[in-house]
């Protein structure tokens, strides 16, 4: 497997680490793709090592099997302007492949165009957005639908990685929510 992680400065630091090592460690090869092929750093700090840019990543949009879009809000609104990345994320969704995003990251998928319809989950400040935008908001930690995978926050990365790790071994192509009930 071959997964594209889409960063910003400002990421959420634990929405970018978790995901980048759970990837490797289930063996799949991840790259890192900042606006300038630049590092850059998260909310807290911690530096994220680019491997390429976001527009050499839409010339390799073709080979990645995800993409996932971490949260902090810094992060999915500076990457949600950019038509690149608005094209790489609509056609990677519509080639069927996946795309994950936590937190804030489902802004980025508004602005593809690619959340009509969808059932979602996010940060519940984007709940307003993604409803204008005509998602069907979730408060559920993890909501899978076809090829989406959403998430809340980074309280819930462990459900949210297990289920795109398990993504590829039986696609649920139907409606899925983890945690809806088991609110902290």
């Amino acid at each position: 497997m071959r997964a594209l992680i889409l960063v910003e400065r400002g990421v959420q630091d634990e929405e970018f680490i978790y995901p980048y090592y759970r990837m490797l460690e289930a063996g799949w090869k991840v790259e890192v793709a900042t606006p300038n092929g630049t590092d850059v750093h998260g909310k807290f700090g911690v530096p994220v090592r680019a491997t390429c840019t976001i527009l050499r990543a839409l010339k390799l949009a073709t080979e990645n099997d995800v993409i996932l879009i971490p949260g902090g809000f810094e992060c999915p609104d500076r990457l949600r302007s950019m038509l690149t990345v608005q094209t790489i994320v609509r056609d990677h969704f519509y080639a069927g492949k996946l795309i994950a995003a936590i937190c804030h990251g489902p802004w980025v998928l508004i602005s593809a165009g690619i959340v009509k319809g969808k059932n979602m989950a996010g940060y519940e400040s984007i709940a307003d957005d993604l409803k204008n935008a005509g998602a069907i908001y979730s408060d559920a930690a993890v909501v899978t639908d076809g090829n989406i995978i959403t998430a809340d926050h980074y309280r819930s990365l462990g459900p949210f990685m297990k289920t795109v790790i398990e993504w590829r071994k039986e696609p649920a192509w139907g409606l899925e929510l983890c945690g809806a009930a088991a609110r902290p």
